[in-house]
C-alpha cells in the first residue's frame, strides 16, 4: 500500500476488492445512471450488499454525470455507499470537469454525513472507458486539492482492482503528493 499524509487526511492506494473495506465508514459505487446492478464496481457492491441497496436507490434515479448520491450500504461491512456517476469518455463532456466533479461530490456528502473514511473506485476507467492514467490524474488532483477543505474526513483510499492499476496510482499520487 502506498500512503500519505496530506492535510491530515491519510490518502491511500491499494490493490483489492473495494466491496471488502471493513475498515471504511464508506465506500463508494462507480455507478450506472439508474443505480441499478451493473457489471464492474457497481455489480460487486450490489451483490454483496444484497437486495435492499437497489430498493433504496430506485427513487434516487436516475443521475446525471458528475452527480452523486448517498444510501445506507445494506450487507456491506460499512456504513454507507455513495454511488456517483463518472462520464463515459468521449460521450460526456467537459470529462475532466465531470470526472472531477465525481469526487469532490462523493467528498462533500461524506463531510455532511460525518464519515471519517472513504474509498474510491478508479471511477470511469472501466466501462465508460476513461484512459486510466488520465482519470488517476484527475482522482488524485481532486483528492488532493479538497483535502485542505476536509473537516470529518481524515482517510481516502482507492482500491484499485489489479495490481497495474494500483501501480499507475501510486505512482501518480507520490508525484503529485511529492
Amino acid at each position: 500500500m502506498t500512503s500519505w499524509e496530506i492535510n491530515n487526511t491519510s490518502i491511500e492506494v491499494l490493490q483489492g476488492d473495494i466491496a471488502k473495506q471493513s475498515d471504511m465508514d464508506a465506500v463508494v459505487n462507480a455507478a450506472n445512471a439508474q443505480l441499478l446492478k451493473g457489471g464492474g464496481v457497481a455489480g460487486a457492491l450490489h451483490r454483496a450488499a444484497g437486495p435492499g441497496l437497489e430498493e433504496e436507490c430506485r427513487p434516487l434515479a436516475p443521475i446525471s454525470p458528475g452527480e452523486a448520491v448517498i444510501t445506507r450500504a445494506h450487507n456491506l461491512p460499512n456504513n454507507y455507499v455513495i454511488h456517483c456517476l463518472g462520464p463515459v469518455y468521449g460521450r460526456d463532456k467537459p470529462s475532466d470537469t465531470l470526472l472531477a466533479s465525481c469526487y469532490r461530490k462523493a467528498l462533500e456528502l461524506a463531510e455532511g454525513h460525518d464519515i471519517k473514511s472513504l474509498a474510491f473506485p478508479a471511477i470511469s476507467s472501466g466501462a465508460f472507458g476513461y484512459p486510466l492514467e488520465q482519470a488517476a490524474e484527475i482522482a488524485i488532483k481532486t483528492v488532493l486539492e479538497e483535502s485542505a477543505e476536509l473537516s470529518t474526513v481524515k482517510q481516502v483510499r482507492f482500491v484499485l482492482f489489479s495490481e497495474g492499476d494500483q501501480k499507475v496510482y501510486a505512482r501518480i499520487l507520490e508525484d503529485q503528493a511529492g
